[in-house]
């Protein structure tokens, strides 16, 4: 999947609001703002991850998978962009 970053943020976005039981509406939390604090849970936190794979045709390798990499929007962004760069033919 190839978008700007405009289209992978809001994709990130949905993929939390579907997935990831926050405690309050995605939408009103800023890119940088913690959803641990928000209310994600490591089980939420799984299902967020499997649904941003599916969302954008990714797999998380083993070196993602930390707490850090799913902290924040703009975190979550930077991993899908790396991933994505990296699935698109050259």
């Amino acid at each position: 999947m190839t978008g700007t970053r405009t289209d992978i943020t809001a994709s990130i976005r949905e993929a939390v609001a579907a997935y990831g039981q926050l405690a309050v509406d995605v939408q009103t939390l800023a890119d940088t703002d913690d959803l641990f604090h928000a209310g994600l849970t490591s089980l939420a936190n799984v299902t967020v991850l499997l649904g941003l794979e599916s969302a954008f045709g990714i797999e998380f390798p083993e070196r993602m998978l930390r707490r850090s990499t799913f902290e924040s929007i703009s975190a979550i962004r930077s991993a899908v962009e790396e991933l994505v760069g990296e699935n698109e033919p050259t």
